[in-house]
């Protein structure tokens, strides 16, 4: 039985001008038939401006057909006397959690949209009870929704659609704010409400590891259905989906890779079960009994060290030399240096909060540093400190050697040397149209018009934003071309830091990697200073060479990628992970594989198992990725969008 029925749906966005005649009409939906059968658990895939969103808002009547039918349990959306019915039948998580959070306190906020259709007091209190505990958040349940990060006011959107029981739940990116143990909370917890209350799910995602356990998998593109059946037939169509502007999950891409260079592997591989099992008839008899040995040498090794045993302390070094002192500190290879910074929200107050205790280290010039922790961890607090948004409670910020808080510091002057991306970058566009949003900065500067614009000019060219973009309004353009704009109204002020704080949540992996590739190669060819906030363990481990874990407004971590997520059982107590190549990679060790434990990308495990079985490596990966080359040693590609 369908719970959900569209039929020759189209949805076109109209603008109009101040009177009201047409200016551009862009279509969304372009005459969609899908059928979705109830208890089903669904995730749509598809690149930015697909039309995956405007679809989702079309199942509970924010958006209304332009052409065409939607049907909610035998209710036709574009029934005004059912929109109500329909409303209480499909809950909306959006991509945005500030878009559907109202209350002041979190358990009211949560408690608002049962109480809003009529549950009992008492009902709604349970209700509240299991939704906060099903998300994880309710230690913060009398807390201000306006005093969490971006990743718990998610939780808490999810939360507050839970609680109201609908047939149905539809959720727009849901996870793209969270941490990786927060991501999985979530899968986990709408999976048990689809497998055990049998509500239909309908998951919109670009984590492509999230939709393994659905049971089916649409591809969207253009407005249309492209691609429609189970995650394996989905999945087992590399080439396709990545001209889609999609991805697979990391198992899936390497199992894929092998076979293409020669190896016997299953057409579509989706668990690292599945994918050791594959492996284990190839490994050498040889290579097993060195496996073995070698991995008796790492255990050794480690439990004289004592390192990868027990929760990281505080400053955990994580194989990393320690943090120069004061006097050796070298302010010409230093670009930003913390010295016992301690923050406090709301000191002297009944809400008073340790943001960040104690934070210690030194970030190089022309290094390209990753800070990851958990939600709430203190990441998005830590650097608004580096560039003097937020001023300590107590302790120092150094900036090429001099205190940021010292008497008479030119702190405007800082802030155009450290520029900052924030969470939403969208949220920093305003202007009528990119050209002038970019200028914004120089001109705040003191800069010409035309030394603006030349600048301004510069900087779209670098994020890969051509002419056609520079009269159009920054609020017409799609989600990664929103956070391109961000960051080229940053870099027209020729910082010689760039802070970004999770600039690609949201964005398709086509998108994401072309804005990460393009912060890379500012930082190998212009010789800038990166500081990537990020909760994807697989960017970090492609992109970083230098990585800070926090964890409860302390510093748990601090190395390169590869000393760090050696510890991955020490970071899943922290609410984080590895990337999944190493837990691949530790899966095959443990099998004999005499595999580096040092290992974080599918190109490194890519080669390394080729050479462990024979197989020939030039068959596949023809020309690597600039991630990839990155891993493999060789220059990032240039500037510009692929």
């Amino acid at each position: 039985m369908s719970i959900i029925k569209a039929a020759k749906l189209v949805f076109d966005y109209i603008t109009r001008d101040e009177n009201e005649k047409v200016e551009d009409i862009s279509r969304a939906i372009d005459h969609l038939d899908l059928s979705i059968e109830k208890g089903s658990f669904v995730a749509v895939l598809g690149h930015n401006g697909s039309g995956k969103s405007t679809f989702a808002k079309t199942l509970n009547g924010i958006l209304l057909p332009t052409e065409g039918t939607v049907w909610i349990s035998g209710m036709d959306t574009a029934d005004e006397e059912r929109i109500w019915d329909v409303r209480k039948t499909v809950g909306m998580v959006f991509q945005n959690p500030d878009n559907q959070i109202i209350a002041n306190v979190v358990e009211e906020d949560v408690g608002f949209g049962p109480e809003n259709i009529g549950v009992p007091t008492e009902e709604i209190w349970r209700r509240v009870d299991e939704s906060l505990k099903a998300v994880g958040m309710t230690a913060y349940r009398l807390k201000s929704p306006n005093r969490l990060s971006g990743g718990q006011k998610q939780r808490v959107a999810i939360a507050g659609v839970m609680a109201m029981r609908p047939e149905c739940i539809v959720l727009d990116e849901p996870t793209a704010m969270l941490d990786p143990n927060g991501r999985k909370e979530v899968i986990r917890t709408v999976t048990e409400l689809n497998r055990q209350e049998h509500i239909t799910v309908i998951l919109i995602t670009h984590y492509m590891e999230e939709v393994i356990g659905a049971d089916r998998v649409i591809v969207m593109d253009g407005g249309k259905m492209v691609m429609d059946g189970t995650p394996r037939e989905i999945f087992a169509q590399v080439d396709t989906l990545k001209k889609y502007r999609l991805d697979v999950p990391q198992v899936t891409e390497l199992a894929y890779d092998l076979k293409q260079a020669g190896l016997p592997m299953p057409d579509c591989v989706l668990s690292i079960d599945e994918l050791t099992e594959s492996l284990k008839p190839l490994l050498p008899k040889s290579a097993v009994d060195a496996g073995l040995a070698g991995k008796s040498a790492d255990a050794a090794d480690a439990d004289t060290s004592g390192k990868t045993s027990g929760a990281p302390a505080p400053d955990a070094a994580a194989d990393a030399a320690p943090a120069p002192d004061a006097a050796s500190f070298d302010s010409q290879k230093i670009a930003l240096r913390a010295e016992d910074v301690n923050f406090i929200y709301g000191q002297g107050t009944a809400f008073e909060q340790y943001a960040l205790k104690n934070v210690n280290f030194s970030i190089e010039k022309g290094s390209f540093t990753a800070i990851i922790g958990h939600t709430g961890s203190g990441k998005s607090t830590l650097i608004q400190h580096l560039n003097g948004l937020i001023r300590a409670t107590s302790g120092h910020i150094y900036f090429h050697g001099e205190d940021i808080y010292a008497e008479k510091y030119n702190m405007r002057q800082l802030r155009t040397r450290v520029g900052m991306v924030f969470q939403y970058p969208e949220h920093q566009l305003f202007e009528v149209d990119v050209l002038t949003d970019v200028c914004f900065g120089p001109k705040n500067m003191g800069l010409s018009q035309e030394e603006a614009e030349k600048r301004a000019v510069e900087a779209l060219s670098m994020v890969g934003l051509g002419k056609k973009y520079y009269r159009q309004s920054p609020f017409e353009l799609s989600g990664g071309q929103k956070r391109r704009v961000a960051i080229a109204g940053v870099l027209a002020m020729r910082p010689e830091v760039l802070v970004l704080d999770e600039p690609t949540a949201g964005l398709d992996p086509k998108g994401r990697d072309e804005i990460l590739d393009q912060v890379k190669a500012l930082q190998t060819e212009q010789g800038m200073t990166i500081v990537l906030v990020s909760h994807s363990m697989e960017d970090v481990a492609r992109y970083a060479d230098h990585l800070i874990v926090m964890s409860g407004g302390e510093k748990a971590f601090d190395g390169t990628p590869k000393e760090v997520f050696r510890h991955y059982r020490e970071l899943e107590k922290i609410g984080l992970s590895a990337p999944q190549v190493t837990y691949i990679v530790q899966e095959l060790r443990e099998e004999g594989a005499p595999l580096s434990e040092r290992i974080t990308t599918v190109e490194e495990a890519f080669e390394a198992i080729c050479a462990l079985t024979g197989a020939d490596a030039k068959k596949a990966r023809p020309a690597a990725s600039s991630a990839d080359a990155k891993t493999a040693g060789t220059k990032p590609a240039g500037k510009g969008v692929r």
